[in-house]
């Protein structure tokens, strides 16, 4: 059975979306944008500090559950400039540098409110 999926320490969601669901076995996250706690968009930050931010919030998500960087299974990374995919992973492996999950990386035309890079994961609570 779903369940929702929220905490303080990663941005509300604003729209009809959950922060997470799971269903006990799987946790699936939202698309997380460089939006702070407490509503700050870093969108004028360079690429680094985006992704930081977006994977902070990933695993604030994450920590709600129990879970942390080594229970997730998979990310899909959005950049709206595929061009900084190298200064986005510098920052991403620093998250994930042991038996890292797959990934896959895209770029598009554009992210919700202006945003550089986009991050959602899907983890295992098991």
């Amino acid at each position: 059975m779903k369940r929702i999926i929220s905490t303080d320490d990663a941005p509300a969601a604003v729209g009809a979306y959950s922060q997470a669901t799971t269903d006990g076995n799987l946790l699936f996250t939202a698309g997380q944008i460089p939006l702070t706690p407490d509503g700050d968009l870093l969108d004028d930050a360079d690429i680094a500090t985006q992704t930081e931010q977006s994977l902070d919030n990933v695993m604030a998500i994450l920590a709600e559950e129990g879970a942390d960087a080594s229970d997730v299974l998979k990310v899909t990374v959005l950049l709206d400039d595929i061009e900084e995919f190298d200064e986005m992973n510098e920052t991403y492996k620093t998250y994930f540098d042991e038996e890292p999950p797959a990934r896959s990386a895209f770029e598009v035309a554009n992210l919700p409110k202006g945003a550089g890079v986009e991050i959602e994961a899907i983890a295992s609570l098991e």
